[in-house]
């Protein structure tokens, strides 16, 4: 069962960054943390979601958009949501960089990995190269 969150994470390259903030700022957003690699943005108003941003270089962009399928979104809208493969690598380096997140991210990789047709070798290759190898052998005793 995945789980329910409040926030929207959008991925997009990182030479939008600046500008991304700037704007989200001039509507009234707060920037709590800003790197290279990520910003979350929360407003005053509560009717309006927290929005976490992943900022990527143009190649990882690349790879990512191209392998992403489009869906029906919030006002009947096309959104881009990243392939299965690509969101638990996602939230691998999410882990690597913020270890309190282990639990609800662990939760959130183990449903990917039982998705029909998941690569779960691409998911083992992204745990591999953030050095959370012993992780993913945890999961793969529970799938």
């Amino acid at each position: 069962m995945p789980r329910t969150t409040l926030d929207l994470d959008i991925v997009v390259e990182a030479s939008a960054r600046p500008k991304i903030v700037a704007f989200l700022e001039g509507l009234g957003y707060t920037t709590l943390y800003q790197s290279a690699g990520y910003s979350n943005h929360v407003h005053s108003d509560p009717s309006l979601p927290r929005v976490d941003f992943i900022y990527v270089d143009e190649k990882t962009g690349h790879r990512l958009f191209e392998a992403a399928k489009r869906f029906p979104g919030p006002a009947g809208r096309e959104v881009l949501v990243p392939k299965p493969e690509h969101l638990a690598a996602m939230k691998v380096l999410a882990m690597k960089n913020d270890p309190t997140r282990r639990f609800q991210d662990m939760a959130d990789i183990r449903f990917l990995m039982t998705l029909p047709a998941i690569d779960k070798e691409e998911i083992r290759d992204s745990f591999e190269r953030y050095g959370l190898g012993e992780r993913f052998r945890e999961l793969e005793e529970d799938v």
